[in-house]
């Protein structure tokens, strides 16, 4: 695609960054790097729920106490949360007006499979899915407005979440996961390829990709088939 900011010196910057088509994928890679490590911190964190009740509820209750005293109680996680809106708000601007582009540029599809297979060609509906997973993740296990559970604590709230009998939670939950894992895989190694890291076409690095994207999910998924299966209670 032809960059037709290019025959207008004029404009530069952060003007050139954000109405170029460049610029726009490296909002889009640095933003997804954003999201990414907060993703594999939080997967990290969520693993501690196999300590037992105690120490997940403890854990949870430290990540408000973060930065005390130069930060008041709870503002550690709402910088954190400033900062991922930003990026999420971002993100998807980004892969929007990207996505406008490519399709106005050549409105007639593809013959062929486009390079990246699966994972591409599903990058836009896994982010569609992916956006309402958050969506519904915050009312169910932040603010607990579509949590079963009246405990104001995050084990219980999970525990109470994944019962058998709430199946079509833990699909939802798995379908998500499985888009995680899938936009992760196509994500990473497009963001390495956009902010010029070497090794981001090749094949090793696409291993790379692939085993961080599906370490990421199965930590994820654990949690939840754990509750089902009787493991976490």
């Amino acid at each position: 695609m032809v960059d037709t900011l290019s025959k207008n010196p004029r404009v530069t910057g952060f003007a050139t960054l954000h109405r170029s088509t460049i610029g726009r994928k490296m909002i889009m890679a640095v933003s997804g790097l954003i999201m990414l490590a907060y993703v594999v911190a939080h997967m990290l964190g969520n693993l501690k729920i196999f300590f037992g009740e105690t120490d997940y509820n403890g854990y949870a209750d430290w990540l408000r106490t973060i930065g005390e005293p130069a930060l008041h109680h709870a503002w550690f996680l709402w910088i954190i949360r400033v900062v991922l809106t930003v990026a999420l708000v971002a993100h998807v601007w980004a892969a929007y007006t990207l996505s406008r582009a490519d399709l106005k540029a050549r409105p007639v599809k593809y013959q062929a499979r486009r390079k990246g297979g699966f994972a591409t060609s599903t990058m836009r509906w896994g982010g569609v899915i992916l956006l309402l997973f958050i969506v519904y993740h915050i009312l169910d296990l932040t603010t607990g407005t579509l949590n079963p559970s009246d405990a104001d604590h995050p084990y219980q709230r999970i525990v109470a979440d994944f019962q058998p009998d709430r199946w079509y939670v833990t699909l939802f939950y798995t379908l998500a996961m499985g888009s995680l894992c899938l936009h992760i895989w196509h994500g990473l190694w497009s963001a390495a390829n956009t902010l010029g890291w070497n090794r981001a076409t090749t094949a090793s690095f696409r291993t790379l990709a692939s085993v961080v994207a599906v370490a990421i999910a199965v930590g994820f998924l654990v949690i939840p088939f754990s509750v089902v299966f009787g493991l976490v209670d």
